[in-house]
């Protein structure tokens, strides 16, 4: 059962891109499968990727930003309309338990429908969530026969923000998620195989940001997000063996991948590679 990591969707920001899909990542090994994140088109991102439904094991979610949790409510839901039959149990910081209630009776309408008129089972119990405040120190919140998944607190202010490491028979991966450079981050990743990385790429950022809000945002992003040199600094810290950056932002700025990667190695001597939508890597 070989362990895959396949990233569904590479570009980072609320709004919908036309090179990239919106923050996901999927782990599979053998035909079990545990989602990090669920961006806007995350489920068709997994059939794309040839991910059934029926595997999903775990989501579990970095943050509440709308470009990583737009589905989080709609992929349980089209799963279920498709052929999901067992329980899926999602991970993240609050109020990760009252958003999915909130979404649960927001298809009440159509989820009632259907188990009347085509004889589904109830949807309800098929969402389990597991809601925990972020750690400080790497915490492992699932295990089970085919992989462990440890997660700690990372700096994404103002938001309550998370990383996740998975380790597998094969090797660990860590997915940051949205967060500064931070010394959490280089503890959960510390030895790992494969570290996804969110980047910013600074000098493209002024001319989408001459908006109303532009210069607010533009603090944001500065205070709240990782360069690529800084991401390779993370890594060679760490001591992983390959960094693949992804959530990039500016998405759909035409950055060349090359600068991207030459950006990232000027501190990291191990593999840069730039992430791609349904990319796929083994540890």
């Amino acid at each position: 059962m070989r362990t895959t990591l396949i990233l569904l969707g590479t570009g980072g920001g609320p709004t919908p891109k036309v090179t990239r899909s919106a923050p996901a990542q999927v782990v599979t090994v053998g035909d079990a499968a545990y989602l990090i994140d669920a961006g806007n088109g995350v489920a068709r991102q997994l059939t794309l990727a040839g991910v059934p439904f029926r595997d999903l094991r775990t989501v579990a979610v970095t943050h509440h930003h709308s470009d990583h949790i737009a589905d989080l409510g709609t992929l349980p839901l089209l799963a279920w309309g498709a052929d999901l039959a067992h329980a899926i149990d999602v991970y993240g910081p609050p109020p990760l338990s009252a958003m999915l209630a909130a979404y649960l009776d927001f298809a009440d309408t159509d989820v009632s429908t259907r188990i009347a008129d085509e004889g589904r089972p109830p949807l309800r119990p098929l969402v389990r969530g597991h809601e925990f405040a972020p750690p400080a120190r790497p915490t492992r919140v699932y295990e089970d026969d085919r992989a462990r998944i440890t997660t700690v607190a990372v700096h994404h202010p103002p938001m309550a923000a998370v990383g996740y490491r998975i380790d597998t028979d094969d090797g660990a991966i860590v997915v940051s998620g949205d967060t500064a450079p931070c010394d959490a981050l280089v503890e959960l990743a510390t030895g790992a195989d494969l570290l996804v990385h969110e980047a910013i790429h600074l000098p493209s950022l002024d001319f989408p940001l001459a908006r109303t809000n532009g210069s607010r945002l533009r603090e944001h992003l500065v205070d709240s997000h990782t360069t690529p040199a800084d991401a390779g600094r993370i890594a060679e810290r760490a001591g992983v063996r390959t960094l693949v950056l992804s959530h990039l932002v500016p998405a759909d700025a035409g950055v060349p991948d090359g600068v991207w990667r030459a950006e990232a190695a000027r501190g990291f001597r191990g593999r840069v590679v730039v992430g791609a939508d349904l990319m796929s890597f083994v540890p």
